[in-house]
């Protein structure tokens, strides 16, 4: 049957994304990849050069999405379906171009974990993220910032004739486009997936990629790569090397026989080629192969541990079965960044698809003969010079301009296209893009002027790449420019200047409180508690004077004062915290970060058995990060009493 691309609507119970933090992302981003320095002696040279190049100062310019939710109502999702009769895939757009769904229609199985629900939780280095399917993961170590951003997407024509789906984007972390082009050849078995990265820099610029997808974590499951070695990471941060597959007395090729979250890197050897796949009891699952240049496998497990089902259950609705990720990226593991030139690309092609082996050897005793039973069956299915083939087919065609539009992704794109005047053939970043977020930048380019607002609204998105940052130095210097300015110091590194911009901007100011918070921010990470509690409480009244209805004022709130309680309570403060709170609007007196906040004040104003009800009356953290052990510190200090199983998140061993 010939290939056929069809626009769908699928419906999801979903949790609302809400709006972005407004504030500005000036500290550092939580590292929870971030390797201790007694982990770096003895790696490879290129591992451990690749691990110090370029690692993310700050999330800037990206806004932290922790707007989000857990009640959740049916809600309808554009998609794209292609369809070649043996497969069938389903494509999310507008949230980061994941994979939802991979069928494979003779036998009807899902190759993929499907989550029933989207529910988005605190993975991404931006905040939100979901679980499921296969995601596409650009920028810096962690989840994409656009694993809940929409994509541009458009039809192009396809290596076989047929016609081929194609997303794209501006990556804002390292200022880089990429695009990803998806096909199902007429009668294939197998989704191919086209990448492309490029610089259009006169700079070199540091890429990392991995490709994440969720498979079925049913017991007897097994993964499989071709390597007889791993570089095991847990969350106490450390990476070492280990044996492939026993280790510590337990398989590790079977997801639930570890009892924490891990990441298991494969060393696959230059010679060999490089895939990875997942098997259930009976021999069948999904497998993922690539082109060389895609080095990097690796699986991540939850583990049969209290914490890491707990994380499982919270990312999806109970009765739902878990997850394993298998996962394919540029470098030997997600620590690492790697080095792309001036003008330079990268480019690979991947493959998913059925695989079936004889159980007997998969699951046996002998690795060698398992991984080569897998390995042969994946050789027979797609022969790795077939794959090699397509690449090259699909490359003559990945400037080929897009036709019909599918959906429509963000303007930053065409905001930096625009200013740098790249040609960028096969994805195109037209000025009709631009919208409101871009729209003041623009004018800054185009008159030198950086545009006051028509009314008062919380200050609008920052930009601080080098060519922005001459603009607004050169731009008249009225408050809202010296506070984008600040910023944009700021992220360069420049903590001085951006305190001059700021307090600069400060003496004219008619809204006080983004500037105030700025530089509480910076007092904090200079070691001046006192100073910074009295910033962000003098911020947060001005805010609040200032403030407005609607969600955009409601965002603004709650940052500021989530911000402010934790600097008041931790200069010992709590007078001042409750006067921060008994100022909040009372809806936002509910949230979690609010309850969990609720909870310290009163242990700091000595209603200990007060904060423990709090606890026991139960509330959730809608944004609970990776790794983070809050919940358990807090519960800690207010009892002995073990940890109540709805608050354990625990990702590491005691």
């Amino acid at each position: 049957m010939a290939t056929t691309v069809r626009r769908a609507l699928l419906t999801l119970p979903a949790a609302p994304l809400g709006p972005d933090n407004p504030l500005p992302a000036l500290r550092a981003p939580v590292a929870v990849h971030e390797l201790d320095e007694r982990s770096r002696h003895g790696l490879p040279r290129d591992m451990a050069r690749q691990v110090g190049h370029e690692p993310l100062r700050s999330l800037l310019p990206v806004r932290l999405r922790d707007g989000y939710g857990r009640e959740r109502a049916e809600r309808e999702f554009e998609a794209v379906v292609i369809d070649n009769g043996r497969l069938r895939a389903t494509v999310l757009p507008g949230l980061g171009g994941r994979i939802h769904s991979l069928v494979h229609l003779p036998s009807g199985r899902e190759l993929l974990y499907r989550n029933p629900v989207f529910q988005p939780a605190n993975f991404a280095l931006n905040g939100a993220w979901f679980s499921g399917g296969i995601e596409w993961n650009i920028g810096a170590t962690g989840h994409t910032t656009l694993s809940c951003a929409p994509l541009h997407a458009a039809l192009v024509p396809a290596p076989d004739g047929g016609t081929m789906v194609r997303l794209w984007e501006w990556e804002r972390l390292r200022d880089l486009p990429f695009q990803v082009d998806l096909w199902l050849p007429a009668d294939s078995d197998f989704l191919y997936v086209g990448v492309r990265v490029r610089n259009p820099h006169e700079r070199p610029a540091p890429v990392y990629w991995w490709s994440n997808t969720a498979v079925p974590e049913a017991a007897g499951s097994r993964v499989l790569a071709p390597a007889e070695e791993a570089w095991h990471f847990g969350y106490e941060r450390t990476l070492r090397r280990v044996p492939v597959p026993r280790w510590e007395d337990a398989d590790r090729t079977y997801p639930l026989d570890s009892a924490h979250p891990a990441d298991f890197f494969y060393e696959v050897q230059d010679e060999e080629r490089p895939w990875i796949a997942s098997l259930d009891a009976d021999g069948q699952g999904l497998v993922q192969a690539s082109t060389r240049l895609l080095r990097g496998r690796k699986l991540f497990v939850w583990g049969a541990g209290a914490g890491g089902r707990r994380w499982q259950e919270w990312l999806t609705e109970p009765g739902t079965g878990g997850y394993a990720e298998i996962q394919a990226g540029l470098a030997r593991t997600q620590l690492e960044h790697v080095r792309l030139e001036a003008g330079a690309e990268f480019s690979w092609l991947e493959a998913y698809g059925p695989l079936s082996a004889d159980p007997s050897a998969v699951h046996g005793e002998d690795w060698a003969a398992a991984r080569g039973a897998a390995s042969a069956a994946l050789d027979a299915a797609l022969p790795a010079a077939a794959l090699e083939a397509a690449r090259t087919a699909w490359r003559a065609h990945a400037d080929t301009e897009p036709g019909e539009r599918l959906a429509e992704g963000s303007g930053w794109g065409a905001l930096e296209v625009l200013c740098g005047g790249f040609e960028l053939p096969g994805t195109p970043f037209p000025e009709s893009g631009l919208g409101e977020a871009q729209e003041p930048w623009a004018q800054l380019w185009r008159t030198g002027v950086f545009p006051a607002p028509r009314k008062v609204v919380p200050p609008g998105e920052a930009l601080v790449a080098a060519h922005w940052r001459d603009m607004l130095e050169t731009a008249p210097a009225d408050p809202l420019t010296e506070y984008h300015l600040g910023v944009a110091q700021w992220h360069a590194g420049d903590t001085a200047q951006a305190v001059r911009s700021w307090e600069r901007g400060l003496a004219l100011a008619p809204s006080r409180w983004p500037l105030l918070r700025a530089l509480a921010v910076a007092d904090e990470l200079a070691g001046d508690r006192e100073r910074a509690a009295d910033r962000y409480a003098e911020a947060f009244e001005d805010l609040v004077q200032e403030s407005r209805g609607g969600d955009r004022w409601a965002a603004a709130e709650s940052a500021l004062g989530r911000e402010a309680m934790t600097a008041l309570l931790g200069a010992g403060r709590p007078a001042a915290a409750r006067a921060v709170w008994d100022r909040l609007r009372p809806a936002l007196r509910e949230q979690g970060r609010f309850r969990l906040l609720a909870a310290r004040l009163l242990a700091a104003e000595g209603h200990v058995g007060a904060a423990r009800r709090l606890f026991e009356d139960g509330f959730e953290l809608p944004d609970l990060r990776e790794g983070e052990e809050t919940l358990s510190e807090i519960w800690s200090a207010l009892t002995d009493a073990p940890l109540p199983a709805a608050y354990d998140f625990r990702m590491r061993p005691a």
